[in-house]
Parts: structure tokens; C-alpha cells; sequence
């Protein structure tokens, strides 16, 4: 028998003794926007939240998206097709670390209100000229897309594939993620509106930038956030004190003062899971140091913020 000599077992035992195992990145999700689908700054306003931006613009004032890095697979997905999708797209490829390509495996939209799909124009000869982005669209969406112009053109020329989606279905991503969508009331003019349940292979996300009124839905948004890891919510406007041209009826939201009374009585770790997002350019707690903001952390609630990131 050979014996191995001291100094070479020296190096070849300390190696295993300091081996340390190469841990895979994490399934991630990033907040590519937060803000409600007019911008900020907003088109026409003279307040004092948007005039100084008009001349100052703050890149982190974009419009509300979401995306999911998949490392193991080499896959991003985009949830929200906004007016920002340009740098968002770009944003998510350079997060991903990996990506080569400059559009994602697949678009999820909302609904058809146009902060959360008129993104797809920039798929379009005009501009990409992509080729088969798989763009995920619940019934009416669908047939939205695909027999009006300009965007029966992207389905016409191939510069999206539409993957149909049904209220509840769970479509399987990959061995990682898996995406439901899930049905709330809305202005529905054009579409249904949807939120996402997004799972990872450790946690789950809910995802709803828009509903009416939670006591509309057929849903318990207390129930709902016992089932995932952390809760992306509605948060437009704080109370509406902050919009005195428009006549709310006709844009209803939860103010987030209602959804913290709402969910004051949540145990301390449920009410952490939720994270306000989509906010309207009047409102205050896009300023992290407002009261307002102050008072949202306070009780116990966040405030979603650009570039953040969740391991899932």
C-alpha cells in the first residue's frame, strides 16, 4: 500500500476541511416600478409632487412591474408590460446576471389599462421587431390584443405569442416557479383584471396593483395573505385627500388608510407581509419621509420600493 506523503496530505485533507459548497442563487423577485400607470411626474400636473420632477426626473419613478430571476434555469420573467418596459427590461437583464437576451421567457399583464400593457408597443416593427415573446393573457385580454390595433399587429406579425390564461389555473414555469392568476373587480372596460399568486420553491407572492374595493371582491385579502410570504397590494392612494380634481367614484381604489384598518387587528408577522405599491404621483408616501409614510411603517405595513429584492 502507498501512503500519500505528509505534505500532500496535509494539502489534501485542509482542501476538504475548507471546502466550502458552491450555494445556487436564489429564485429572486424584483420590484422593476412602483408607481400608478400615469408616471410621476404625472402629464398636466402643476402640483408641487410633479413640478420640480418635470425638470428633475428621478429614474426610480417608474410604473408599477415586477420580475423573477431564475438563476438554475436562466429564465426572467416580467410581470407587467408598462410605459417604462424599455429600461425595466433592461433593468431585470442585468439584474439576472445571466441573461443574454435582451427580452425576458415570458410577459404576464394585468389588465388593459395602460400603465400595465401598452409596454408591448415597444415589441413592435417600430422598435424591436421581436420575435414570439410569450405574452400571458387571461380571456378577454386575449381577444383585446388580438382584434385591435396596434397590438393585433404584434400578434399578426409574430412579435408575441399569446399564452391563454384561465382564472385560478396554475401554469407551471418551470421546476421553480409557478404563476396563478387570480380574478379581482376592477374598472373592466376593456379586459378582466387579474392579480398573480407567484411561487417560488421557498416562498409565495401575491401580486394585486389594482382592485376596487376589497370588499368587493369575492376574497378575503386577510385569508389571502395568510397563504403567501409577502403581499404586493393596491396602495394608489393614501385617503384620497391627496386628488381634489377627480371624482373618486369613478377610480375606485383602497386607500391605504382603509387597508391598515382593514388589517390593523393581522398579527405583527402578517401585517409585514404587506407591501403597498402603485401609488399615484399625489401620493405622499412616495416620499419616504412624509408623516404619511411614517405612519404606514409605524403600523407595522411597508411600502414597496424600486430595485427591491426578494429571495422566493
Amino acid at each position: 500500500m502507498k501512503f500519500i506523503p505528509s505534505f500532500l496530505a496535509l494539502l489534501f485533507y485542509s482542501g476538504i476541511a475548507n471546502y466550502k459548497p458552491v450555494i445556487p442563487a436564489p429564485v429572486t423577485l424584483i420590484v422593476l416600478g412602483t408607481i400608478q400607470d400615469g408616471g410621476s411626474p404625472h402629464i398636466g400636473c402643476t402640483k408641487n409632487c410633479c413640478k420640480y420632477l418635470f425638470t428633475h426626473p428621478d429614474y426610480r419613478r417608474k410604473v408599477v412591474s415586477l420580475g423573477v430571476i431564475d438563476p438554475q434555469n436562466k429564465q426572467t420573467w416580467l410581470f407587467e408590460a408598462t410605459p417604462d418596459m424599455p429600461a425595466q427590461a433592461k433593468m431585470l437583464k442585468n439584474a439576472s446576471g445571466f441573461q443574454q437576451k435582451e427580452m425576458p421567457d415570458g410577459i404576464f399583464v394585468t389588465h388593459a389599462h395602460i400603465g400595465h400593457y401598452t409596454g408591448l408597443m415597444y415589441l413592435g416593427k417600430e422598435a424591436l421587431n421581436s420575435k414570439g415573446v410569450p405574452t400571458y393573457a387571461m380571456p378577454r385580454m386575449k381577444i383585446f390584443l388580438e382584434n385591435n390595433g396596434p397590438w393585433s399587429q404584434l400578434v399578426a406579425l409574430n412579435n408575441i405569442d399569446l399564452q391563454p390564461l384561465q382564472n385560478e389555473q396554475t401554469v407551471v414555469l418551470s421546476n421553480n416557479i409557478k404563476v396563478t392568476p387570480i380574478i379581482v373587480p376592477h374598472r373592466d372596460e376593456l379586459s378582466e383584471t387579474v392579480g398573480y399568486r407567484i411561487e417560488g420553491p421557498n416562498k409565495k407572492i401575491l401580486f394585486i396593483p389594482d382592485i376596487n374595493k376589497w370588499a368587493l371582491w369575492n376574497k378575503d385579502i386577510a385569508h389571502e395573505i395568510s397563504t403567501v410570504d409577502y403581499a404586493f397590494v393596491d396602495g394608489t392612494f393614501y385617503s384620497g385627500d391627496e386628488l381634489q380634481t377627480r371624482n373618486l367614484a369613478e377610480i375606485p381604489h383602497p386607500f391605504i388608510i382603509e387597508s391598515m384598518k382593514l388589517l390593523g387587528n393581522l398579527p405583527a408577522r402578517e401585517k409585514a407581509k404587506v407591501y403597498f405599491i402603485h401609488f399615484n404621483h399625489t401620493n405622499p408616501v412616495i416620499n419616504p419621509k412624509s408623516p404619511e409614510a411614517a405612519t404606514v411603517l409605524r403600523n407595522g405595513f411597508h411600502l414597496a420600493k424600486f430595485g427591491q429584492r426578494v429571495a422566493i
